[in-house]
Order: structure tokens, then C-alpha cells, then sequence
């Protein structure tokens, strides 16, 4: 992860990625495990070149989830991501009534996925993905650090 930031300082400024809760028709939400990173998050990643982020989200969640937007996404907040690097930032998204064309196969990027009840997230499920569900359902203020 270190070696993809330091390519990226030296070809884009700034970074920009984007992740979505995304949520199917029984309320439950989409998570997904990296092959390089621990824990569970929501589907997301980078922005290409020429690339809007609405463009980018619908992109990363074919990718990594075969997910398809039945409804268009709701933008929600952009968050500084300091604790990845000083430049990174990150587009949030929520997705309500999202349909999987067919169960993710796990690949070299993501090495399972899933839904899951908001009441049993995996034990592992990331701290900022559990920020952002708590968000959503309004238990806690919206923060401006992811």
C-alpha cells in the first residue's frame, strides 16, 4: 500500500478515492476483504484519470462486488483521509436498493465479500467503516476525517 501512495504522490497531487454503503433490498450492507489490507470494508477505491467520481464508484462496485445502482447514488460527504497520507481524500456514497448480477468471485484484489446485517457486521469490520454506518443511522455526528 505504501509503494501505490508513493507512485501516486508522484504522479497526482492529490488523491481522491471514493466508497459507498451500499445497501440491498433487505437493508443489509455490502462489505468486502482486501487481499492487502486487514479487516472488512465498504467497496471503494482510486479515481482513474478523466475520470468523475460517480464514474469511479459505479466502476469500483462492477469491480468489486458486481454490484449494479438501481437508484443513482447519493452523495453524502467527502472526508480528508489523514491517516492514510496529508493528500488523500475520500468521495462517500450511499447506495440504497443495489443488485448483484452474480456472488464476487474472490481475485487478487479482494479476497471475499459480502452482505451483511447492520446488527452482525463481522467482528473485523474496520473502524471507519463502522464511523460511516453509524453516520448513516444517525448515531453520531458526521465527522470531516475519514
Amino acid at each position: 500500500m505504501r509503494l501505490a501512495h508513493g507512485y501516486y504522490a508522484l504522479s497526482r497531487g492529490m488523491t481522491i478515492g471514493v466508497r459507498a454503503a451500499c445497501f440491498d433490498d433487505q437493508s443489509r450492507v455490502f462489505l468486502v476483504r482486501h487481499s492487502y489490507l486487514p479487516g472488512w470494508h465498504l467497496p471503494g477505491g482510486g479515481l482513474d484519470r478523466d475520470e468523475t467520481a460517480l464514474e469511479g464508484l459505479l466502476r469500483e462496485l462492477r469491480e468489486e462486488g458486481n454490484l449494479e445502482a438501481t437508484v443513482p447514488p447519493a452523495l453524502v460527504q467527502v472526508y480528508y483521509n489523514r491517516r492514510t497520507s496529508r493528500r488523500d481524500h475520500v468521495v462517500f456514497y450511499r447506495c440504497d436498493h443495489v443488485r448483484q448480477s452474480a456472488p464476487k468471485t474472490p481475485d487478487l484484489e479482494i479476497s471475499a465479500s459480502g452482505f451483511f446485517a447492520l446488527d452482525a457486521l463481522p467482528d473485523d469490520t474496520t473502524p471507519a467503516t463502522r464511523r460511516r454506518l453509524g453516520e448513516l443511522a444517525g448515531a453520531s455526528v458526521f465527522d470531516s476525517y475519514w
